[in-house]
């Protein structure tokens, strides 16, 4: 391998190292804020946001809580105008 191919190789491990780490705090900070007060499903999603950019399973993980999210509002604007 090159200098250049070891320097690229660095790089992309470590924007993957700190997306892991980002992302995970996130989702790990959204559990939390479901017990405590605080917008716990947004800080999941924005978790899984990050994580998608470098992991699939992360994707499919994004599109079940936006499915999830979507139905908590609905069903929190239908119990608002009963």
């Amino acid at each position: 391998m090159k200098v250049r191919d070891y320097v690229v190789w660095i790089g992309r491990s470590g924007k993957r190292i700190a997306v892991t780490v980002i992302g995970f705090a996130l989702v790990a900070v959204g559990i939390v804020m479901l017990v405590v007060p605080g917008p716990g499903l947004l800080a999941i999603a924005a978790g899984f946001a990050v994580l998608a950019t470098e992991y699939t399973w992360a994707r499919r993980a994004l599109e079940e809580t936006k499915r999830r999210a979507s139905g908590a509002a609905r069903r929190f604007r239908r119990n608002r105008t009963k």
